[in-house]
């Protein structure tokens, strides 16, 4: 925990210096090389951090300290992979951080998918009362918040998969997260999730703040 909390003041540093002060001669490397990484993930999670494909999330417009926290977990195998681990091995955490910084430049696109329009009503309903407390607005990205996690827009099958290796104790829950599901799964059921992923499929439209 105290290298974790050493990295997120890292970033914090790095962040106050490089987006309060836009591009210059002396950040225009850090930015490129940060592209540069993010350009060898693409084949995953698309250009510029927009994936393509349901199985892997986007990352563009990721808070840079939780896309820090999270490949500092992947590495350290604190976090559950097929093959996220191994790849996240591959990064210094100074690499770690350019690439956080650059994702945090990309417009998040929310994707264009299916969903079912009868539950959306009811899964507004249900992230309001157990989730708008750590996902603000809806779970968008927002520029002015830290540490989010970007739900609204985000891949169904993706939340699917993240949400199942919570609920199997392969990925570490929040205890704020397990006592929201806990009283929402007594109150509606685990099939309210079907109606959260609804709601979040349905913001197709927002732009990134």
């Amino acid at each position: 925990m105290a290298k974790h909390a050493f990295t997120l003041a890292l970033v914090g540093g790095a962040l106050a210096l490089g987006l309060s002060s836009g591009v210059t001669a002396g950040n225009i490397k850090n930015i490129a090389t940060g592209k540069m990484l993010v350009d060898t993930c693409a084949g995953c999670h698309g250009t510029h951090g927009n994936s393509v494909g349901p199985a892997a999330p986007s990352i563009a417009g990721m808070d840079p300290l939780v896309f820090v926290d999270m490949m500092i977990a992947f590495q350290e195998d604190d976090t559950y992979s097929t093959i996220m681990g191994r790849i996240a091995r591959g990064y210094s955490e100074g690499e770690l951080i350019e690439m956080g910084t650059y994702l945090k430049q990309q417009p998040f696109e929310p994707v264009a998918q299916s969903y079912d329009e009868s539950l959306v009503a009811d899964g507004d309903a249900y992230h309001e009362k157990f989730c708008s407390n750590c996902h603000e607005e809806g779970g968008k990205a927002l520029a002015d918040v830290e540490d989010y996690i970007i739900l609204a827009g985000q891949w169904t099958p993706y939340l699917k998969y993240a949400m199942e290796d919570f609920l199997e104790d392969r990925r570490m829950t929040p205890k704020k997260m397990a006592r929201s599901l806990e009283r929402m799964f007594e109150d509606h059921g685990e099939e309210s999730l079907d109606a959260l992923y609804a709601y979040y499929a349905s913001q197709q439209d927002y732009k990134q703040e």
